[in-house]
């Protein structure tokens, strides 16, 4: 899995909110803001929703991911 880009810590306290909030749909969350947003045409808004998507499925996973050191 490619690891997802966090441009600050918004990406990170979005996906964590939407996680205690919607639990295990917290993706489905995601996805339907960044359709939301497509259909609005801001394609910035769209982008950072579907980071928070590919964050939600990263921080959902019990096993780490990347090197281990």
């Amino acid at each position: 899995m490619q690891l997802p880009y966090l441009s600050d810590r918004k990406s990170y306290d979005d996906a964590t909110e939407l996680m205690a909030i919607f639990g295990a749909d917290a993706g489905y969350e995601a996805a339907a803001r960044a359709d939301r947003s497509l259909d609005l045409g801001n394609h910035i808004h769209f982008c950072h929703w579907r980071q928070i998507e590919r964050l939600i499925i990263l921080l959902a996973d019990d096993q780490p991911v990347g090197t281990i050191h």
